[in-house]
């Protein structure tokens, strides 16, 4: 199983808790809307790392935007 693959189980998996204990349960109850609106500004904010040019920086900003796009298709099924 991929990283990809475990995360989006682990995703699946938080869908059900309870939004006071889990942020991906939290995006969940806030809607596709909400899960969509965080994936862009996770996108933006790697954009503006790329542009700077801080790896560092970059690689997290990278890892919250693949988690934000597994959250938003999971939202929309």
């Amino acid at each position: 199983m991929s990283a990809l693959e475990r995360l989006a189980a682990t995703i699946a998996a938080r869908r059900g808790a309870d939004p006071e204990t889990s942020w991906t349960a939290k995006l969940f109850a806030k809607g596709p809307e909400k899960c969509a609106e965080k994936f862009g500004e996770e996108a933006v904010e790697a954009i503006i790392e790329a542009v700077k040019g801080d790896k560092a920086r970059l690689t997290a900003e990278a890892a919250d935007v693949l988690y934000h796009l597994l959250v938003m298709l999971a939202a929309r099924g």
